[in-house]
């Protein structure tokens, strides 16, 4: 492989059992992740804005090893319960997701701002509306984020119990990205770009990564290339999108141009070949044997993990 990118040994088997009529495909979860960025100021000249990524440790079924963001599945608990709210209006914010309803455009805002929390210890929200909290250490926090991590505490119920206001103002749509029908866990996932809010700092705090590192959008990118980092399409082609961008605050202004229609892997036969392709994305089309006597597909549902 001359690039980084994760290619599971399963994934031919278990194309043809869906082309089959063997496979069905599962429903996709919806799901968020974010890329939280912050200005790179160590040197004497601006280096451009670095992007916090955690990599999945090597043990983990489902993309172990490769570098993503933070971000996880909806909780359903949070379509119907409305939270205190800042920033553009939920009808807006279900417009721009492509949601058909305000409830499932807050369900996912939460999502991302939730999962920003529960991995990298970064909460977007704050007591007023124009305001954000400047440090979440602590034990009492850090008890509320175990129970958000463990579905013990819905986040409109952390919310509403510190007394926050969630700050939808402080990150913005990139794009959407549907888990290919024939993998066995599937998620529909917006990906969000946010600046990391002044006075608060990131931490590894999720139990599926074992390291987690700032880095520049084109560094990450060219470690891809290079076939040190490994990554899934996703996650490279968000860093090549942002890589043009000089700070944080312009890559925000430019989340409203980027394009949010879902991007869905599809697989056709060519010839004596299976073609597995991402529209728009011609750089991870892999072109497989269309039968090389590979077992069966695994049963169930043997994955986990960070839809990013």
């Amino acid at each position: 492989m001359s690039n980084g990118q994760w290619y599971p040994p399963e994934w031919p088997a278990r194309i043809r059992a869906l082309a089959s009529g063997e496979l069905t495909a599962v429903p996709p979860r919806r799901a968020a992740t974010v890329m939280l960025l912050r200005d790179d100021t160590s040197g004497p000249v601006p280096a451009g804005p670095t992007v916090h990524m955690l990599r999945r440790r090597t043990s983990m079924a489902f993309a172990g090893g490769a570098y993503a963001y933070p971000g996880g599945g909806v909780d359903p608990r949070d379509d119907d319960h409305l939270v205190g709210w800042a920033g553009p209006s939920l009808e807006d914010w279900a417009g721009r997701l492509g949601v058909d309803s305000s409830a499932e455009a807050q369900a996912v805002v939460c999502a991302a701002v939730r999962e920003t929390y529960e991995e990298a210890g970064v909460l977007l929200a704050g007591p007023t509306a124009d305001t954000v909290v400047s440090d979440t250490t602590g034990a009492d926090w850090e008890a509320d984020r175990e129970a958000l991590v463990a579905r013990e505490l819905s986040f409109a119920g952390f919310l509403d119990r510190r007394g926050l206001v969630l700050r939808s103002d402080l990150l913005a749509a990139w794009a959407r990205w549907i888990t290919p029908a024939f993998e066995p866990r599937r998620y529909d996932t917006w990906f969000f770009v946010a600046a990391l809010p002044e006075g608060q700092r990131t931490r590894n705090a999720s139990t599926e990564a074992d390291r987690t590192v700032w880095i520049r959008p084109g560094d990450a990118a060219d470690g891809y290339d290079k076939g040190d980092l490994l990554m899934m399409p996703p996650t490279v082609a968000t860093l090549r999108a942002l890589r043009p961008y000089g700070t944080a605050a312009e890559a925000l202004r430019a989340a409203d141009s980027q394009d949010l229609t879902p991007v869905l892997a599809e697989a056709r036969m060519e010839g004596d070949e299976l073609v597995l392709s991402w529209p728009g994305h011609d750089e991870f089309t892999k072109h497989l044997p269309a039968a090389d006597g590979s077992a069966s597909p695994p049963p169930g549902d043997a994955t986990d993990g960070n839809p990013s």
